[in-house]
């Protein structure tokens, strides 16, 4: 079955082997997943796998998400609101598309640290695959395994994986949507083009305006890679653009057939509405780089800051705005964990673009559909790095938005670079292999092992692209060379626990344990187990005792309940105590949760109980006026 073996569609191949007779179709299938490259890229898989779900359990939680996740289990109302707390007075500030499946999770496994994290940790597991086979079909299997393993190894993802967060699900979402208009494309499929818009739509309702960045290049690469007139195109990317629209604000409308009493406040927004928070905090606050609580400025200094560990590097700002942001010598989004890929990409994937479109053929559909895919990826990288580049409020999950395209145009470039013996891409490759050893100097704080093995590597890659007959050793040393630094921060990573979650609201265990222990003492019949001081902040209470909450505040302070409104709870009997996080001070900013109106009273007429309720300093938890000891 010589024709067989030689196949480049994977589902079709695997099928004719199947139909083999059976003393040959076991070693007929192995040879074409050898042939396809995806025996190795199996093996690629279950390394990123491992990096991503070791000690899954150890690493930090995000009490904010989780307090919603463990709200969202106790009814099927709060399950479709992302209600943040049991009763649903508010809900989370984005779409609950992705908590949906902690909530699956953690009916499957048990509420546990684990769990919670899981969705994420399989979703950056499965993006391997996904880019690996888009970038296949692109541009071959060398450069589908080098951008598998770009991805596997890609520190910034494998942290954001192992966080309590859902960037990494949205990320999967558009590596599947690549995959899509790349089968769309060379099958001339609207129904598949149709899935790929909705998988984005999916995605919006996970992460929002994040996921738009991946849409310009996944529309160029559908508009230049589709057969057809121009007209029929425009036609199948039209109809696509109505089913993303419908998908994306599939939530966002439903939640509007609820009765606006029943919808729950969304945090984030100024009138409670989804559809606010949505368009307003998570979009053009985001963009002129609007302030909340837990997300600080970005800043562009270094000095006074400790650079010994790891952990230490991690706690240092993330540099302003500026075109080297992303290569960053420390902190948490450091060139270590994403810039050094990108710079690859840059390097590489760009000059495989151009000697692509300069060397084309007009009649050649293969190597049209190979420029309508390099030209897609190339817009979606470009657009993150300017984007990430200059946005004002920067976490590094963010970067999620376009690790898809930086993966697969590192591939890419390594593959082109190292197929050949031509010039012009050997002295690429040179180039390229100086600076990230120069690079490597500057971010390694000098010359370190990790730094050794990747200048001997740099070295043999050039010497077998000069001399090797074949050109795997070549591929393999680049991929070295070029890797060994991200492997080794993903490995740190791994190993010190690190998470990209906010962390909002998090107590001390034995704060924690003594606050639910006091107020489950004196629950008596009230509804709420406490007034909390903001909606932000109440998560580690609702995970340990899933009791409703009455949040003060939502965020910058926005009062949520008024001082009328807590006198009449207090007279109903429905709540008997506050809690109060924070300290208002002379020069507490405005936005300060506990500088709101409603703070402010109970401070003035409520008994302070911290001290008898074991907390370790006065001001925290507060007897409501009118309730009895």
């Amino acid at each position: 079955r010589p024709s067989l073996y030689m196949s480049t569609d994977l589902p079709t191949a695997i099928q004719a082997s199947v139909s083999a007779p059976p003393s040959v179709s076991r070693t007929g299938r192995l040879e074409v997943l050898w042939k396809t490259g995806w025996l190795a890229a199996i093996a690629i898989t279950v390394g990123a796998a491992a990096l991503r779900l070791v000690h899954l359990g150890s690493v930090p939680v995000d009490p904010f998400y989780d307090g919603a996740v463990r709200s969202m289990t106790l009814s099927w109302h709060n399950f479709f609101f992302g209600a943040a707390e049991p009763s649903a007075t508010v809900s989370i500030d984005k779409p609950p598309v992705d908590l949906w499946l902690q909530v699956a999770s953690v009916k499957l496994f048990g509420f546990n640290s684990a769990a919670l994290k899981l969705p994420q940790a399989l979703a950056g597991t499965v993006s391997v695959p996904l880019i690996f086979e888009a970038v296949r079909r692109l541009c071959g299997t060398r450069a589908g395994l080098a951008s598998a393993l770009a991805m596997a190894v890609l520190p910034i993802e494998v942290i954001t994986a192992r966080s309590d967060t859902m960037d990494a699900v949205m990320m999967a979402l558009l590596a599947l949507a690549l995959l899509l208009v790349v089968l769309a494309a060379q099958r001339g499929r609207t129904g598949l083009l149709l899935c790929a818009a909705a998988a984005l739509g999916v995605a919006f309702n996970v992460k929002l305006d994040e996921s738009l960045i991946a849409i310009p290049g996944l529309l160029l690469i559908g508009y230049l890679g589709l057969p057809g007139s121009r007209r029929r195109r425009l036609a199948q990317i039209s109809l696509a653009g109505v089913v993303y629209v419908a998908v994306a604000l599939s939530w966002l409308t439903a939640t509007l057939l609820v009765p606006g009493h029943h919808r729950p406040y969304a945090i984030g927004s100024t009138n409670g509405s989804a559809w606010n928070a949505a368009f307003i905090y998570n979009g053009t606050d985001r963009i002129t780089g609007k302030a909340t609580p837990g997300e600080p400025f970005a800043l562009s200094t270094l000095g006074g800051y400790p650079q010994k560990t790891q952990a230490e590097r991690d706690q240092i700002p993330i540099p302003g705005p500026s075109p080297a942001r992303l290569l960053a010598r420390v902190g948490p989004l450091s060139g270590e964990r994403l810039g050094l890929e990108v710079l690859v990409a840059l390097l590489l994937g760009l000059p495989a673009l151009a000697f692509t479109w300069l060397t084309r053929k007009p009649d050649d559909d293969a190597q049209r559909m190979r420029l309508a895919g390099l030209a897609g990826l190339s817009l979606w990288l470009a657009i993150g790095v300017v984007l990430f580049s200059g946005i004002t409020r920067l976490h590094p999950r963010y970067t999620e938005g376009f690790t898809p395209a930086v993966a697969a145009m590192f591939g890419v470039g390594v593959a082109w670079a190292t197929t050949s013996r031509q010039r012009i891409r050997l002295a690429v490759l040179v180039l390229c292999m100086a600076v990230v050893v120069f690079y490597a100097a500057h971010l390694l704080f000098g010359l370190t092992a990790v730094w050794w093995i990747t200048l001997v590597a740099a070295v043999a890659a050039t010497g077998f692209a000069l001399g090797a007959k074949t050109r795997i050793p070549a591929t393999a040393a680049t991929l070295a060379a070029l890797l060994a630094i991200p492997t080794w921060a993903a490995l740190n990573g791994v190993r010190e626990n690190v998470s990209d979650a906010n962390r909002l609201g998090v107590l001390a265990p034995s704060e924690l344990d003594r606050l639910s222990s006091y107020l489950r003492a004196q629950q008596g019949s009230a509804r709420y187990e406490v007034a909390y001081d903001s909606a932000t902040k109440m998560g580690a209470l609702v995970v340990k005792d899933a009791r409703p909450v009455l949040p003060l505040t939502s965020m910058e302070g926005h009062v949520l309940t008024s001082v009328a409104r807590l006198k009449a709870l207090i007279a109903s009997g429905e709540v008997r105590y506050a809690y109060l996080s924070s300290l208002c001070g002379r020069h507490s900013p405005s936005t300060n949760s506990d500088c709101s109106e409603p703070a402010r009273w109970v401070r003035a007429h409520a008994t302070d109980v911290s001290r008898a309720a074991g907390l370790p300093r006065n001001g925290l938890l507060w007897r409501l006026p009118g309730v009895m000891p």
